[in-house]
């Protein structure tokens, strides 16, 4: 009896403490984060609860605090570096503040950046600033390398093979390649296109003509891509000049061109780059912003971080370059007051820059094809009544005109540069009156009161003009009103068929330093409403001729000899060229002299843009 109560007592103890031992961890339990149940495995039914080790005690050892986390230096970026990491210039303004400003007349008709869109549409300030012709100029105006790095023509002489330069991108992350040109190409030949410059490749590139005129498909142009890397140019005939005819090869980018049409660069959204410039904006009317192409990778980068285009009238130009609103200003935009100016202030006169520009010549143009410009008496009555040493003088100066007996100008290659043409066209107000009585107009009677048009040309050429027509009207007495047109109206009536414009004047500089460019506007076939076949002979036989330089001289000069005795235009002013800079404009490439001692930014050198930078 004894044994089993001393046993039913130890039970009862052990049940009692196992309780308190449950007990305890449930307490525990309490103070613990809560586990989610499904997380919790049930403890086996043979399984002993474990007790877990006490914490150990603590002691006065400190314990360190966790360590912050590293961040790598931003290194800091040097003022004085562009965007391609190039240091500027010793003496220059940091980078941030190198804002070339430019001003353009608001009185321009314009919808393109792109040359093969439109020659005499293009944005002022954005012309081709998105891309890069094939070759460009050096100040002696030597054909080099640009988007091609080398050129070679076939043995017969109609092909010419461009190797595109390597490496060349797109700023959206794309080869330029040969196809790019192709289809510009393509694009401006096309018909529907209406490309207002289309005259320009007349019997020069190998089915032009027949594409222009829609006799043939467009694919049969004389311009393929033998590879991405390779554009081979077909002529009709051996063309020596076509290298320098490249100048103007500024290629649009074949994918924009299928996927938003050729109006792509006029929206920063779709504006796709790949030359030293890419847009930033674009108010037409109003201005633009561009700003370095930091993808660019072709030769001579930018200095230059930005550049600013703001539209403004013409007369309030070179107030604003006074001010210091903008860094240049063509002589265009001076009157001869300002002129005047420019030339008394020591420093102004320092950053004038005269030129030869593009060996540009204005005259005076006829329909030839009918009353009364058809008669040669009466073209040269008008000839002979323009007093142009007076007029050129007075209004333009010897810095900025040279009175023009012929189309050539002086230095141009087959120039009269002597006078030898001047007696055709020399002022001779007697000789004048006989020439209109032949045609018989004596002392003007009867004669049609005439209309001169003008190309939005500014005030110095207006100047000029009104001074022609004074002249005229004075010695023969007839009536002629000056109006200065639109660029795009007058170049419609000029290009419109069969006969363009009556009675006008426009000016003419070269596309490349050849006589085949600027006499070949006058051949049957180009802008002009003059035909004579002798010098269409001369012209088209002395172009592909490279045996005899000689002989192919000579051809030229008498080519313009008929031209002027003919007086397929009156000639007035060949102009000296010049741009006025704020002082703290630089650039080896325009600040120094080329091989005949001229000092300019000359026409042609785009290069030059890579050299440009301002000073403190």
């Amino acid at each position: 009896m004894e044994a089993s109560v001393k046993h039913r007592r130890v039970s009862s103890f052990q049940v009692v403490l196992y309780l308190l031992l449950v007990l305890s961890l449930l307490l525990s339990a309490c103070g613990a984060a809560a586990t989610p149940a499904a997380e919790v495995a049930a403890p086996a039914a043979t399984e002993a609860p474990k007790v877990e080790a006490a914490a150990p005690a603590p002691t006065d050892t400190p314990v360190p605090p966790a360590a912050e986390p590293t961040v790598a230096p931003v290194p800091e970026v040097d003022p004085m570096m562009t965007v391609y990491g190039e240091m500027l210039p010793e003496g220059a303004l940091p980078y941030d503040e190198q804002v070339y400003k430019t001003a353009c007349s608001i009185t321009r008709n314009e919808t393109t950046a792109d040359f093969m869109v439109s020659v005499y549409q293009r944005y002022c300030g954005l012309d081709n600033a998105f891309t890069l012709s094939l070759v460009d100029l050096d100040k002696d105006f030597n054909v080099i390398p640009m988007a091609a790095d080398s050129w070679e023509a076939s043995a017969d002489g109609l092909t010419w093979t461009f190797q595109i330069r390597p490496g060349l991108m797109w700023n959206d992350g794309t080869p330029v390649t040969a196809h790019d040109w192709v289809a510009t190409y393509r694009y401006s030949a096309t018909p529907e296109s209406a490309w207002d410059f289309a005259w320009f490749y007349s019997g020069v590139i190998k089915n032009w003509d027949e594409i222009i005129a829609g006799e043939l498909p467009v694919e049969e142009l004389g311009v393929v891509a033998v590879d991405d890397a390779t554009l081979a140019i077909t002529t009709y005939n051996p063309f020596p000049p076509l290298p320098g005819m490249m100048k103007f090869a500024w290629p649009l980018q074949a994918a924009a061109l299928e996927a938003h049409g050729p109006l792509y660069n006029n929206d920063p959204a779709t504006s796709v780059s790949m030359g030293r410039w890419k847009l930033v904006s674009l108010e037409p009317g109003k201005g633009s912003v561009l700003e370095a192409n930091e993808k660019y990778t072709g030769p001579n980068p930018l200095k230059l971080k930005r550049m600013e285009v703001t539209y403004m009238d013409v007369s309030t130009e070179f107030a604003a370059f006074q001010k210091g609103e903008v860094s240049q200003i063509a002589y265009e935009s001076l009157t001869p007051a300002d002129f005047d100016l420019v030339m008394a202030d020591p420093v102004l006169s320092q950053n004038y820059l005269r030129h030869f520009g593009d060996f540009r010549t204005d005259y005076l143009l006829f329909d030839t094809f009918n009353p009364p410009f058809n008669d040669i008496n009466v073209r040269k009555a008008f000839a002979h009544a323009v007093d142009r040493e007076s007029i050129v003088a007075s209004v333009l100066g010897e810095v900025k005109g040279l009175a023009a007996y012929a189309f050539l100008m002086p230095g141009f290659p087959s120039s009269s540069a002597k006078g030898e043409l001047n007696e055709y066209q020399n002022y001779d107000c007697d000789l004048a009156k006989q020439h209109l009585a032949d045609a018989g107009f004596a002392s003007g009677a009867d004669f049609p009161a005439q209309e001169l048009w003008l190309r939005n040309e500014g005030p110095a050429m207006q100047a000029v003009y009104q001074g022609v027509a004074a002249s005229i009207s004075a010695c023969l007495g007839v009536q002629i009103e000056v109006s200065n047109k639109d660029g795009k109206v007058y170049m419609d009536a000029l290009n419109a068929e069969p006969t363009g414009i009556t009675f006008g004047a426009v000016s003419y500089g070269m596309d490349y330093l050849d006589p085949s460019n600027m006499l070949g506007i006058f051949v049957s076939t180009g802008r002009h409403s003059w035909k004579n076949d002798e010098f269409d002979r001369l012209i088209r036989e002395a172009t592909p001729l490279v045996s005899d330089p000689a002989l192919r001289d000579q051809m030229f000069r008498d080519a313009e000899k008929i031209l002027v005795d003919n007086v397929g235009s009156v000639f007035i002013n060949h102009r000296w060229q010049g741009t006025l800079f704020q002082p703290n404009v630089m650039g080896d490439g325009f600040r120094t002299p080329d091989s005949n001692g001229i000092t300019a930014w000359h026409w042609g050198n785009d290069w030059v843009w890579g050299d440009v930078y301002l000073v403190k």
